[in-house]
């Protein structure tokens, strides 16, 4: 699992992480610009409760890095379109939050206050943030890795299985051929039923006509002893 000091230290680490913005307001709430975008400098500095001179200072130090990830950097004439366009509704909460339009801005996307938390090191919040990374993803490995003891244990049971199957065919290939072998001798069976069944209604013929035969011959008979 990454430390602390890993994620402090390794840009690799910090884009791993660079997702999980949610955990921001796990914290602490960021209170955003009105184009629901943006934070200035100071909005960092406040959130991070630290001074605006050592996020200043720090964006100075990793600016590609933040760049990268969100941060942007308006001069001149944009910085006074977007106080006219996004900042003129501002309505701040806390003193000085009314902004300065001055020559230089620099705007942070939830993404770069994220990054900055994995580079701040004088911040109990940025400290806060760090370990709610650190302790999800030690949460997502343990699950991980309970999932795959998980498909162990079920190929196991399938290998098992495989065997029982493969012991099991002779013996169900030795039942079906005695299957097959009752279903010739029913058949065979049925073959002399019906043939009895016929020999009997030859018989139950013979024997109505023998009866016949009888009747006439004592019905003679009784003729004969008449006259």
């Amino acid at each position: 699992m990454p430390t602390e000091v890993a994620l402090l230290e390794s840009p690799a680490l910090r884009v791993e992480q660079m997702g999980r913005v949610e955990v921001l307001d796990k914290v602490k709430s960021l209170v955003m610009l009105p184009d629901g975008i943006h934070v200035r400098t100071e909005d960092v500095a406040h959130y991070f409760e630290v001074s605006t001179a050592s996020v200043r200072r720090l964006t100075d130090r990793h600016q590609q890095e933040l760049l990268s990830n969100g941060m942007r950097v308006l001069r001149g004439s944009e910085v006074r379109i977007f106080h006219s366009d996004t900042m003129s509704p501002w309505k701040g909460d806390r003193p000085g939050s009314h902004p300065q339009v001055g020559t230089r801005l620099r705007l942070y996307t939830r993404r770069a206050v994220l990054n900055v938390a994995m580079l701040l090191r004088e911040s109990d919040v940025a400290r806060s943030v760090r370990t709610h990374l650190l302790d999800a993803q030690e949460d997502l490995r343990t699950s991980y890795a309970s999932l795959d003891r998980r498909v162990t244990r079920i190929e196991g049971c399938l290998v098992d299985v495989g065997s029982a199957l493969q012991e099991l065919a002779p013996v169900l290939g030795r039942m079906s051929q005695r299957l097959d072998s009752l279903d010739h001798r029913a058949d065979r069976s049925h073959q002399v039923v019906g043939a009895i069944s016929l020999r009997l209604t030859d018989v139950s013929l013979g024997v109505v006509r023998l009866e016949s035969r009888l009747g006439d011959l004592v019905e003679r008979l009784g003729d004969a002893a008449t006259r």
